[in-house]
């Protein structure tokens, strides 16, 4: 089940905020268990038996490990880690793996290995990253273990996260279990925050996306100009922003409506000055998790220059390869790391000083690594590149069946407000808070209704609601 389906805002949400909101505070976490588990299970009926169980045996090896010393508690803790991660190993990246090795022995003429496919659970990234902080976390003495299995339970299986973050560590959360505020301003605020993310995600990723489907994908046969290529990974670039940021948007939204208070995921990542700072306002929630529980552990700044770009290689060769078990991914991952070598020995410094030009050539570096990002195949993200810098066959591309000037004022018209929606999003926070007054609440009330019911007839009336996040 995602957010942006009929069957979630028509049925699934309501009843479990009603239901929520109705029973006694003792009830409510036990609650949210059973409907977070009924929505995972929606989608994965089979997987969820697994990861409640590795889940259970989670809670129990980090009771045991908190109450050991010395070297048992770090067998507990290998042992947690080594069952999750494997875990993550098996589901996502078996395929890949099979698939590598079946490629060299079929290349020496030896005889492959006979392979079932894998399936891959939903949010099993996401799940995975989440239950590594509370191990950490608990191994590290920043918090003490949760004492009530339902209660770890819920946080790992919180519906607004499991399924595509933003990834929570135990320690921003832990407080909120049992003593969370709810009041009508925090519920209106997310309904609102709700409304805009769902806005972003089906109104606008949604119909650009349409258009970056059919430039990136075109019918066989049709040669790939360069101004096909530019517009297509440049509609692309809008629909993976607004999708992934709606979908944050639209947990953040849901957990004020439950009492809980997410930490943000994106913060205006397209005006960046440069790829050190882009990384710092997307997918931030990805990126403290790097940093906290890989990048430092391995030393972080610490040590020669050659150690810290070492540091840095490794971080985002494995960023990428979370994100899929496919080379592309791992590529995209190496390019990203390798800007930030160069942001480190010069190329930062230099962008500070010509700030005119920083913004245009780090988003011109982001789009060229979308263009990585945007397939599994290699050789489909090779033509992408190879046409976006061929400078030939510039006329420019006619899309089948659509009205070719609506797709360039809408793209025009998203880069121009791009920036407007943290703003926006402050804006309503602002309206609908307590000290706000009654028109101002009832203007930004009124704006997430009407968000809320064109989005609902676009989902009723499209087939076409993909979610680039959901794989991974």
């Amino acid at each position: 089940m995602v957010f942006s389906s009929v069957i979630f805002l028509i049925y699934f949400l309501p009843i479990t905020l009603a239901v929520y909101h109705l029973i006694p505070k003792s009830l409510k976490n036990i609650w949210i268990l059973i409907a977070s588990i009924a929505f995972y299970s929606w989608g994965a009926p089979t997987f969820v038996f697994v990861l409640l169980m590795s889940t259970i045996i989670d809670f129990y090896a980090v009771q045991k490990m908190d109450k050991s010393a010395g070297p048992i508690r770090k067998r507990w803790l290998i042992f947690s880690i080594s069952m999750n991660l494997g875990l993550l190993m098996y589901f996502k990246y078996s395929n890949f793996f099979i698939e590598n090795v079946n490629y060299g022995l079929e290349a020496a003429g030896i005889s492959t290995i006979s392979w079932s496919e894998v399936i891959l659970p939903i949010g099993i990234s996401f799940y995975t990253f989440q239950t590594l902080t509370y191990i950490i976390d608990v191994y590290r003495k920043d918090n003490r273990p949760q004492q009530r299995l339902h209660n770890y339970l819920m946080y790992i299986f919180l519906f607004p996260q499991i399924i595509a973050g933003p990834i929570i560590t135990y320690k921003k959360i832990v407080h909120q279990i049992n003593n969370r505020t709810e009041k009508p301003s925090l519920f209106l605020a997310g309904f609102v925050r709700f409304s805009v993310g769902l806005g972003k995600k089906v109104l606008i990723a949604n119909t650009i996306g349409y258009y970056a489907h059919e430039l990136l994908f075109p019918d066989q046969g049709i040669i790939l100009t360069c101004a096909a290529a530019w517009l297509g990974i440049l509609a692309y670039t809008l629909q993976i922003y607004f999708d992934f940021s709606g979908y944050s948007d639209m947990a953040i939204g849901i957990g004020y409506m439950f009492g809980f208070k997410f930490p943000e995921n994106f913060d205006r990542p397209y005006t960046s000055y440069s790829i050190s700072q882009f990384w710092r306002k997307w997918h931030i929630t990805l990126g403290e998790f790097m940093k906290n529980y890989l990048y430092i552990p391995l030393g972080g700044n610490r040590g020669s220059a050659l150690k810290i770009y070492r540091n840095l290689i490794i971080v985002f060769l494995l960023s990428g390869f979370w994100h899929g078990a496919h080379w592309t991914f791992i590529i995209w991952g190496a390019y990203h790391g390798l800007w930030l070598i160069l942001d480190r020995l010069f190329l930062e410094q230099w962008l500070n000083k010509v700030k005119w030009i920083a913004i245009p050539f780090t988003f011109l570096v982001v789009v060229n690594g979308w263009a990585l990002f945007f397939t599994e195949d290699i050789n489909e993200a090779c033509q992408q590149l190879a046409a976006m810098w061929s400078f030939k066959g510039s006329t420019i591309p006619i899309l089948p069946h659509q009205n070719m000037y609506q797709f360039y004022i809408l793209l025009a018209g998203l880069f121009c407000f791009l920036g407007l929606f943290p703003a926006l999003r402050q804006l309503s926070d602002k309206f609908v808070s307590e000290r706000s007054t009654i028109i101002g609440q009832l203007f930004t009330v009124s704006t997430g209704v009407f968000l809320f019911l064109e989005s609902l007839v676009y989902v009723i009336s499209s087939d076409f609601n993909p979610f680039i996040y959901f794989k991974f």
